[in-house]
């Protein structure tokens, strides 16, 4: 007890500290001026410049938070290439007004996403998807070919706020997931707060993904004691076939968490043999709860174990070679180093000190390896070629740099104000290229034009080519950039437009004499082409009380030659790549004479480009 009151009154009072220091607003009085040399400057510059014309040598797929999006930028330049929609509908493409992604959205207008993740094979990013949590229970797979979510998969049953997602294996056989909230199981049984520490639990669970077209479906779920479960990281080269889940809240304590939650020295990593837990439900192991198989540890024993961990654990990773699994206890002045081997020793001799709902605990001083000092407040590492780690520290406001297996600090950066995640170029893989890392900011006070009091993101580009770092640049990212991955550009291949032989759409036409309107009943199918610079029909009628579904094809073949199709009064847009068909359907329930016509300006006449559905009355 003592040692976390220890613990808890020096982090109160540099948090304390910190927040008297830097949260009091001021107005500058012009552009602030620089403590670097002329000479840092202009390599600065020079490293970040990207002239027009030429492009950035990564990609970053960064999360949106409660925004819904994934943000994609160019490194070195920061620049905002594109948003990715995922879980909220988004105007500006019209994701979330065709039938396809409306359906996918099903009742949500929201989503949390966290923790974007690229497809792997042999622990490599290969350029083919990226795996995208929600908070509400939910996964999505965006498919970089056209950059555009093309599943989303849930609610899951059981899973109650998905923080711990989406982590890959280092052959997209999964992606994970994880129970932010306990809560009693399944879903809709009631218990009260005081009963939580027993008739409350945590899921956790692999989400299976197709190795060829990339679909999602339930693989396995796991329940766990009563803890939140935060973070992730799979296993690689001698540590594949394992996951590895932060968690906090060892204490099962409800109420005013801050406090409640802190009587423990400890709280754990959750480490999960994936490949015994896949074996298991295949062999027909497992309660069905909530309609889906759930493994109990206390009955099949060997699936999971317990890691000691230091107070409030956020992140865990894996380093390049797998044998090293870093954790953050964000209440600790020191991240702690554990030995995969040792952890098999320990998982062979029962080295354990006791048990958690029948999960044995393994002994902390058996499977831990170092503990680096840090600094204060480590949330995050991200690694770099040559054994080179980086963390970050949200209370020292910092990132450190420091050396896998000596254990040595050799050097830290100032970040502007409270870091949250990083992320290194390709550095959640086997071989990360160690050139660029961005700290991803909490806040920005200060460091930009006042745009009143909802604050920017700030992320910033740091230079790990050599052996100190340097701050680059300052970008304000849309928000909340939780977490990102950096991956080399080359390794993405997207198209530029839809081939025209590729589209099946069973409602699509390629030439305007094959446009139009075809009725069943009150049910009336529109066939729409567009194409410079006409929307074919120009005219479609109705009656009140239809039901309309409308197929527009955009016959381009051209790049960046997209069309939209704005229809006034009934709430209805979308926009149409070139050679791609989309299908809305709207119940004509308005009489009278609505507009509808191109939304993306595609040519000299795009003005021209329009159209009127007549709603006759009954």
């Amino acid at each position: 007890m003592k040692s976390t009151k220890v613990i808890w009154g020096s982090v109160g009072l540099v948090v304390l500290a910190l927040l008297v220091s830097r949260c009091a607003p001021s107005a500058p009085a012009g552009a602030k001026k620089t403590a670097a040399g002329a000479s840092d400057i202009a390599v600065a510059a020079q490293k970040t410049y990207v002239a027009p014309g030429d492009l950035d040598e990564y990609y970053m797929f960064a999360s949106g938070g409660h925004s819904g999006n994934v943000y994609v930028y160019g490194v070195p330049s920061m620049r905002h290439l594109s948003t990715i929609p995922v879980y909220t509908p988004y105007p500006a493409t019209g994701y979330g007004f065709d039938d396809d992604s409306r359906k996918m959205l099903g009742n949500f207008t929201w989503g949390d996403v966290h923790h974007p993740s690229l497809s792997e094979t042999a622990g490599d990013y290969d350029g083919r998807w990226l795996f995208v949590n929600d908070m509400n229970g939910r996964i999505a797979r965006i498919d970089l070919r056209d950059f555009k979510t093309k599943q989303i998969l849930g609610p899951v049953a059981n899973i109650s706020g998905n923080h711990s997602g989406a982590f890959v294996t280092p052959n997209t056989e999964y992606a994970m997931m994880g129970t932010r909230f306990s809560i009693p199981i399944p879903k809709g049984t009631v218990a009260p707060i005081e009963k939580y520490a027993t008739e409350y639990k945590g899921v956790v669970a692999g989400v299976k993904i197709d190795k060829t077209s990339g679909a999602m479906s339930l693989g396995w779920e796991v329940m766990l004691p009563p803890f939140d479960f935060d973070l992730g990281d799979a296993g690689k080269k001698v540590s594949d076939g394992w996951m590895f889940w932060t968690s906090y809240n060892a204490e099962r304590a409800t109420g005013k968490l801050e406090t409640t939650s802190a009587q423990r020295d400890r709280d754990y990593i959750a480490a999960i043999d994936w490949r015994a837990a896949e074996k298991a439900i295949a062999e027909g192991k497992g309660d069905v709860i909530g309609g889906v198989k759930v493994l109990d540890p206390k009955k099949v024993p060997g699936v999971v174990y317990l890691m000691p961990c230091g107070k409030s654990p956020h992140g865990v990773d894996v380093a390049p070679n797998g044998k090293w699994i870093v954790g953050s206890g964000k209440l600790q002045g020191v991240t702690t180093v554990f030995n995969f081997e040792k952890i098999q020793t320990a998982i062979r001799n029962k080295d354990f000190t006791g048990e958690e709902d029948g999960i044995p605990v393994l002994k902390y001083e058996s499977i831990k390896e170092a503990e680096v000092a840090v600094g204060l407040g480590p949330l995050h590492t991200q690694f770099g070629p040559d054994d080179w780690a980086y963390t970050s520290l949200f209370v020292d406001s910092a990132i450190a740099k420091w050396k896998l297996g000596t254990w040595e600090i050799v050097d830290k950066v100032p970040m502007s104000y409270s870091i949250g995640h990083l992320a290194a170029a390709e550095g959640d893989t086997v071989s990360p290229k160690g050139k660029y890392l961005v700290g991803l900011n909490k806040l920005s006070h200060g460091r930009h034009l006042s745009v009143g009091p909802s604050q920017p993101e700030s992320s910033q580009l740091v230079d790990i080519s050599e052996e100190k770092m340097k701050l680059l640049y300052d970008a304000f990212t849309e928000p909340e950039p939780h977490y990102a991955q950096i991956v080399k550009a080359d390794k993405l291949h997207p198209i530029e437009v839809y081939p025209k032989e590729e589209n099946k759409h069973p409602l699509a036409v390629w030439d305007v004499k094959d446009a139009g309107v075809t009725r069943n009943g009150t049910n009336v199918t529109v066939k729409a082409v567009l194409v410079r610079s006409t929307i074919t029909p120009t005219a479609v009628t109705v009656n009140q009380g239809d039901t309309v579904t409308v197929a527009v094809t955009n016959i381009e073949q051209t790049t960046d030659e997209l069309h939209g199709f704005g229809l006034l009064d009934y709430n209805m847009n979308v926009v149409v790549d070139p050679g791609e068909t989309k299908t809305f359907t709207i119940k004509a329930d308005k009489a009278g004479v609505f507009p509808y016509y191109c939304t993306n300006f595609c040519s000299a006449l795009h003005q021209e480009m329009q159209g009127y559905l007549i709603v006759n009355k009954k």
